[in-house]
């Protein structure tokens, strides 16, 4: 039994789709179809059902599947016994959320780098129902995200946070140092937001809405680097996660407004597929995401 077969085996059980398996693999789809068909005739039993473009396990495919994810770890685990962790080579793919890209993951990225410079990362940004249907279709392998909690049969998951969601100011604003201040109040000044269907947004919208409020953004801008530089120069507020604005809060420059708005909390999640294999490097980076999970990577003073 040939690994590379396996290998082929497990990517179709992920992506349930032969093509999309050959394109991931690098190989042409009849040859993806071939290594199949050995497999099946060593085994003696059909692996997967085609209906159309439709894909699924037989029940000899499933009860397989666990068993040949064990096999290609303890083969990854055996090639790894005498490498150096500078050795470690390969591919991560990890989706995410901007603020994460701008606030969390540089810390990670740079030990990472440290430890193994020959692994290559990828970073993928877009909203969270998007990023669920790439990890359904491996075209991630870790999903990093900010929402509620959330648990599928399909997932794995590695880490799970509490997340603060704030109204954020500028020291020098006029609201800081006021006490329960009110929706009225609070919507008078310029408001810088991220877009619109971003997870935490989503819970104090309803609740504004429920008191008769809209909001109105002054600015809607996917990047929170850029709208903390504004909130630094005091041109209005925002309603961030406490791990993109926790450096410039302990440095004073900015506040957490006292507002008669809810405590709104969201849980940081580390996730990937029941069915993908955890490679070295990925072990390795989700460790590291866990170290820095709800830290903020740059000190307050780097962007002025």
């Amino acid at each position: 039994m040939e690994i590379r077969n396996l290998v082929t085996f497990i990517r179709i059980a992920e992506v349930r789709n032969f093509s999309k398996a050959a394109e991931q693999l690098g190989y042409s789809q009849s040859a993806v179809t071939m290594q199949i068909k050995q497999l099946e005739k060593e085994l003696h039993a059909q692996l997967f059902e085609r209906i159309g473009r439709h894909v699924k396990l037989t029940q000899a495919g499933e009860r397989l599947l666990p068993h040949a994810l064990d096999i290609l770890k303890a083969v990854s685990q055996a090639e790894n016994i005498v490498r150096e962790p500078g050795d470690i080579s390969g591919k991560i793919r990890i989706g995410t959320c901007e603020s994460y890209v701008i606030s969390v993951l540089p810390h990670v990225i740079m030990e990472l780098q440290e430890i193994c410079p020959h692994v290559e990362v990828s970073t993928y940004t877009a909203l969270v129902p998007d990023l669920f249907s790439m990890l359904r279709q491996n075209d991630i392998d870790i999903l990093y995200f900010l929402d509620e909690k959330m648990y599928f049969p399909e997932w794995i998951k590695v880490s799970e946070q509490p997340e603060n969601i704030y109204f954020v100011a500028s020291a020098d604003s006029p609201l800081a140092g006021e006490k329960q201040i009110t929706i009225e109040r609070l919507l008078q000044e310029p408001l810088y937001l991220t877009e619109k269907g971003i997870s935490y947004r989503n819970p104090m919208e309803q609740f504004l809405a429920s008191k008769g409020y809209e909001l109105h953004p002054f600015w809607e801008v996917g990047n929170t680097d850029v709208i903390t530089r504004f909130l630094l120069q005091n041109r209005g507020i925002s309603f961030l996660p406490e791990y993109v604005v926790r450096d410039y809060i302990k440095n004073g420059q900015l506040v957490v407004l006292d507002t008669e708005c809810p405590d709104i909390v969201m849980w940081s999640q580390i996730v990937h597929h029941r069915h993908k294999l955890v490679t070295p490097q990925l072990h390795l980076c989700m460790d590291l995401m866990m170290k820095y999970m709800g830290q903020s990577a740059y000190p307050a003073n780097c962007h002025l």
